[in-house]
């Protein structure tokens, strides 16, 4: 897809580190001015570097995803740093695990109404022929007892896009959703379980037929799949990015 997007207008909610970091860096490559937000000053303003070395437009924003004013603040600045809008990637995670009101407060408040807030803040930018994806996660696909508000709020998230692209078909945006497996990266949650948690890991890899962790770069590029022309009628899927994770060894 080499300079597939340019010209195009990219905005990355959580953008600065992981799979966001290689969305970001993806469209970039394709020519795209991107903006980023995430709460980290550090990994957003290095990520933000990456970005502009491609000789694109690098905008970023530290910005708390939980918080619906800051939402409604960034959004139409960067559609200004941008010159417009043309693709909204909802990719932050508050990553809720406990079972309980701040387990279930961290999931709702990043992974659903970021999405929500992120979304209509965008919508009046977007033109026909734009897109919006949402990332989800394989855990809305099964039931868990390490993470049930994760991966409840992560299927609302699924429902959510289907509702979208149906509500936004009539004015020519399209909405499709992702659902990434077990994916590795420097400072990622997995890279940390190797050493904290080796049984967890390790029974993880064992479930994935081909023996390894995904990198966020295979996430990214579906992402880019579904903003690009090719997936020109394409809406309203949520489509799963695991190497087989879900269906076992």
């Amino acid at each position: 897809m080499a300079k597939e997007f340019t010209g195009k207008r990219v905005i990355v909610m959580g953008g600065s580190r992981g799979i966001g970091r290689s969305i970001a860096l993806g469209f970039a490559a394709g020519g795209a001015s991107v903006s980023i937000c995430a709460r980290g000053a550090g990994p957003l303003e290095a990520t933000r570097r990456e970005i502009a070395a491609l000789g694109v437009t690098a905008h970023a924003a530290s910005v708390d995803l939980a918080d619906a004013g800051q939402i409604e603040a960034y959004v139409p600045e960067a559609v200004e740093a941008l010159g417009g809008l043309d693709v909204l990637v909802n990719n932050a995670s508050g990553f809720g695990q406990s079972d309980d009101e701040d387990g279930w407060a961290a999931s709702l408040n990043v992974d659903m109404m970021a999405v929500v807030r992120g979304s209509h803040a965008a919508i009046p930018h977007l033109q026909p022929g734009s897109s919006i994806v949402n990332i989800s996660s394989i855990s809305a696909l099964r039931a868990s007892s390490r993470s049930a508000p994760y991966g409840a709020i992560k299927a609302a998230v699924m429902h959510y896009t289907a509702s979208q692209a149906k509500m936004l078909a009539r004015k020519g945006i399209r909405v499709n959703c992702v659902a990434p497996g077990s994916i590795e990266f420097p400072g990622g949650s997995w890279e940390n379980r190797k050493t904290s948690n080796p049984e967890l890991y390790n029974a993880t890899l064992a479930n994935i037929p081909f023996g390894r962790m995904g990198k966020p770069e295979e996430v990214a590029e579906v992402v880019l799949f579904l903003a690009s022309a090719k997936a020109s009628w394409v809406t309203g899927q949520s489509i799963v990015v695991d190497g087989g994770q879900l269906v076992g060894p």
